[in-house]
């Protein structure tokens, strides 16, 4: 970023690029070139895991260097638009419209204006149809990947699941063709049908969507045949062999999660229907022991990070996880390094709370019972015991913690009001429990979602509850919460329910997206620019209902993202979806 556009901006030092650790290969001067991008804040985007690992993987290419973007603040858009200069890298200040790809870690679907932004900014057409050989292609990964239809009028191909392997592939096969590419012996269409061809690899321009006149899914096929009928879930097999981040390039600004995170696992052996991860990165699979504190050690040695997390779905369920932190919390005791640990279930710490907390940042335990009643519990098929919870948590407080954290959601199939009450007693038991132990009783911060029935879960044809439902229920649980140790927090309504709409969508959400995009719509996912209306008259101008997206659907449908093989079978989860519907009434 040149510097002087950093005069007037907030924060400057989040446009640097030149921070610890990170990458010194030029792009200019590799045979090839890969903007690596987050479309939100530097702040959030370098806590993103996935980028921090497939900039390193594609850094140790020989031949390619990965430089990094993120979504400019909106004080520097102004910048950027009052200089007349385009959108560069952080690293080497390349404008990123110069590289062979443009790579888009997409994390949440309120994101998806940004990159918009980002492609205007660079200089480089938003539309996927209106870029050619000039231009980068624009390759998506990420979460959202699990249902990329919405995007697919923007980007040229997706690269569905875990990248570090094919994306090395996907650079062997541009660079193989990029001569013939860049001088026009080649199009576009070719080399994108070449590229599909590596597993995980989705090129939506090769498909064909046909609608009803109610603007109904009715088919989903390879245009001209070529194309596989599915596109399959890329997987690692070996998380010991595959390349993890040791060097760890190190902010400088504060960002949302700033630490090193060490993955010890990918999928879990849990199935509760209403999470998206666990098709994600199913299966299940384990880093060693051994790995994971080879790779905390020579972190530590590379970056000096004096707090440590342990990542994964359900890091409770990691093998010798006591063993683990007994090593970690020992190597580190001399540095004063802390040890933080993300939700974890009750079994795991009985009678260990005073090993398995010893040393380990005491900013308050996390748990999430996920529904206030063992019946909905059951409904959701959330292994979670309240008489462990209520064990380990008063264990818990003989150690010294003074306060914990729970996760609940609302809006599920069946919920009544007493399962509403069950969330506040659950909290004020959790409270209470302290007194015992000694003083008054405990902080419990509670953080409260609506069920988003997500694709690719057992709740996928579920409907998604009113947004006036899911207010009265808010309210009645802020009118019936009248311990003031008990802080009630609750997700932004309309930008949950945007959320829904765009994870549950098809095709015919590019218009609206770049409709919204070009009314304003920005950081979404930041409550303080988000602005329903702005979507809601992208929806009218484009004729599309949003809450068809958001109704029920029946098994037989034909859903946007069935192309998509995650490796979980839709015969299991259709399977799910019938016990979880009976599930309350037994």
């Amino acid at each position: 970023m040149k510097e002087e556009l950093l005069l007037d901006v907030r924060r400057p030092a989040q446009y640097l690029g030149n921070e610890w650790n990170v990458s010194k290969k030029e792009a200019r001067s590799c045979a090839l070139s890969f903007a690596l991008g987050f479309p939100d804040l530097y702040e959030i985007g370098m806590s993103n895991l996935g980028l921090r690992i497939i900039y390193g993987v594609i850094n140790n290419i020989p031949d390619a260097a990965c430089e990094r973007f993120f979504s400019p603040g909106p004080d520097m858009q102004d910048v950027l638009k009052g200089s007349s200069s385009l959108l560069a890298s952080w690293e080497s200040g390349m404008e990123l419209r110069a590289f062979d790809m443009m790579g888009f870690s997409l994390g949440s679907e309120l994101n998806y204006t940004n990159v918009l932004n980002i492609l205007e900014l660079s200089g480089v057409p938003m539309l996927s149809s209106l870029r050619d050989n000039r231009y980068p292609l624009v390759v998506g990964g990420g979460p959202c990947t699990l249902n990329p239809e919405p995007l697919a009028d923007f980007f040229d191909l997706f690269l569905v699941g875990e990248a570090e392997e094919a994306v090395v592939e996907l650079i062997d096969l541009y660079r193989e063709h990029k001569h013939d590419f860049k001088n026009g012996g080649m199009g576009k269409n070719e080399l994108l049908s070449k590229i599909s061809g590596i597993e995980g690899i989705y090129v939506p321009s090769l498909y064909s969507a046909k609608y009803d006149s109610s603007g109904n899914l009715v088919s989903f096929s390879s245009s001209d045949g070529s194309a596989a009928r599915q596109v399959k879930k890329r997987l690692v097999g070996d998380l010991d062999s595959v390349f993890y981040p040791r060097d760890w390039v190190v902010p400088y600004v504060q960002t949302v999660h700033d630490r090193v995170s060490l993955e010890i696992m990918r999928g879990c052996p849990n199935r509760c229907r209403f999470c998206q991860a666990r098709a994600q990165y199913y299966p299940l699979r384990l880093r060693s022991r051994e790995k994971v504190v080879d790779l905390a050690r020579s972190s530590y040695a590379s970056s000096g990070y004096e707090e440590f997390s342990l990542a994964g779905l359900s890091v409770s369920d990691y093998p010798g996880l006591e063993d683990l932190i007994s090593e970690l919390t020992g190597m580190f005791k001399d540095q004063a390094v802390n040890l933080s640990l993300p939700s974890l279930k009750a079994k795991l710490l009985l009678g260990n709370v005073s090993t398995l907390i010893a040393g380990v940042k005491k900013t308050g335990l996390t748990f999430a019972p996920e529904a206030g009643t063992e019946r909905m519990r059951r409904m959701l098929a959330k292994d979670f015991s309240e008489e462990d919870f209520f064990k380990v948590a008063e264990e818990a407080y003989r150690a010294g913690y003074q306060h914990l954290k729970l996760y609940f959601l609302i809006g599920l199939p069946g919920e009544t009001g007493e399962d509403l009450d069950g969330i506040i007693s659950f909290a004020q038991s959790a409270s209470d429990l302290k007194k015992k132990v000694k003083g008054g009783g405990a902080q419990i911060n509670i953080s409260i979602n609506p069920l988003i029935p997500k694709p690719h879960t057992p709740f996928q044809w579920l409907g998604m509850e009113s947004m006036e439902s899911i207010r009265q229920k808010q309210k009645y649980l802020r009118d019936h919460c009248r311990n003031k140790r008990i802080k009630l927090s609750f997700h932004n309504l309309e930008m949950g329910f945007l959320e829904g709409i765009l994870s549950r969508g098809d095709r015919l959400l590019g218009r609206v997206i770049l409709a919204a995009y070009k009314k304003g719509a920005r950081f979404d996912a930041w409550p303080e620019h988000f602005s329903l209306s702005r979507w809601q008259e992208a929806f009218a101008e484009e004729g599309i209902d949003p809450s068809k997206y958001l109704a029920e659907k029946q098994p037989g449908d034909i859903l946007p993202w069935d192309f998509i093989d995650t490796g979980v079978k839709k015969e299991f989860l259709c399977s799910e979806f019938n016990q979880a519907l009976k599930a309350p009434e037994e």
